[in-house]
């Protein structure tokens, strides 16, 4: 029996394990042995240690805040296959790294701006990335940091709950986002006159809205992220995007408590004079929607209806990712999938989706 186990910085405990039979000489290669039944995952899966690894506590979230320290996982074999570990024959440490060597972390406090710049230890400039997490608390650093590895100038950009950014916004401005763009385009290490943008959940909403209104933006990736404004309003200007209405009367609940909000937001397409929906046809830059095809949160179907909409105004710079089983949160590779989380609206245990496997794939 294989086991991996890492604690996060809050002391939460996660683990995986699988049972295996080795070699006669006592080799065991995870790359070209399938696992025995029994374990946290089955099959041929040479990181499936990794990426079944799921909270000891029911519902805790992997959180990794501080990026300039490793993941410790402790690694340990076990001798036979039961469901209790028999006699401990071997362990080892193994660190998962998220800035290599060179890679500068520079905290930003320009103007209204609360966010981290990485930038990498290449020969500047770098193109440039400006990351926006969903409607979560707090800076959200991890995805930035592993970017920036591979050469990007990646900005992870806090806009809410987080130092003396607003704690309880009933709107979200379109300036503060356009400042970080700017920002971003007028440091000497980033390479203009261009930027690219990704965001998660209202991240990719908030960022598919900068592509439309703000110029500079070459590309969008958005990992379901709705098409329309969701929960707040959205302003720029004299421009307010009011959010599509929501039936709170469709969640379900089921015997364990837990919400079920996959049908409470309106079809965009099918809203009064449709004035949530993000004008997109404005937008030059390329777009790629990344999306599940049963969310949760947020529909695949509208992403394939908004890029009917895109085609009719002849345009061509959009694509779809679409992967069954993913759930709604999608993180790095390798990282633990978030089964069940806090909704940010009701603050109450909601459905989030997905299966381990497929999201491991995706």
């Amino acid at each position: 029996m294989l086991r991996t186990s890492f604690q996060d910085e809050r002391g939460e405990l996660f683990e995986a394990c699988a049972p295996y039979q080795a070699e006669d000489d006592g080799e065991l290669d995870l790359a070209h042995c399938p696992t025995l039944p029994g374990g946290s995952f089955s099959g041929l899966e040479p990181m499936g240690l990794l990426w079944a690894l799921q909270p000891q506590k029911p519902f805790k979230r992997l959180v990794k805040r501080d990026m300039r320290t490793p993941l410790h996982l402790l690694l340990e074999v076990f001798e036979g296959h039961g469901p209790l570990p028999g006699q401990l024959l071997a362990q080892a440490q193994h660190e998962r790294v998220f800035l290599w060597d060179g890679v500068q972390r520079v905290p930003v406090r320009e103007g209204k701006i609360r966010a981290t710049l990485f930038l990498p230890p290449r020969e500047a400039p770098f193109p440039g990335i400006t990351d926006i997490h969903g409607l979560e608390r707090g800076l959200f650093e991890h995805r930035a940091s592993l970017l920036a590895n591979h050469g990007f100038a990646t900005l992870a950009l806090a806009y809410y709950q987080y130092e003396d950014l607003p704690q309880d916004p009933t709107k979200f401005h379109l300036e503060y986002f356009e400042e970080a763009v700017n920002y971003m385009l007028w440091h000497s290490q980033v390479k203009g006159p261009r930027l690219g943008l990704l965001g998660y959940s209202k991240g990719g909403e908030l960022s598919l809205a900068m592509a439309a209104f703000l110029k500079n933006i070459t590309a969008v990736a958005s990992i379901n992220g709705p098409v329309a404004t969701t929960f707040i309003p959205l302003c720029y200007k004299d421009k307010i995007i009011p959010t599509l209405p929501v039936d709170e009367k469709r969640v379900q609940v089921n015997q364990s408590n837990i919400l079920d909000c996959s049908n409470i937001v309106t079809d965009p397409f099918q809203a009064p004079g449709q004035q949530s929906l993000i004008p997109l046809e404005k937008a030059e830059a390329n777009i790629l929607f990344i999306t599940r095809e049963d969310d949760h949160f947020v529909k695949s179907e509208y992403s394939i209806e908004t890029c009917k909409r895109l085609k009719a105004q002849g345009k061509e710079n959009f694509h779809i990712l679409s992967y069954s089983g993913t759930g709604h949160c999608f993180y790095p590779p390798f990282f633990s999938l978030y089964l069940i989380g806090k909704h940010p609206i009701f603050h109450k245990w909601a459905v989030l989706g997905g299966e381990l496997k497929a999201n491991s794939k995706a």
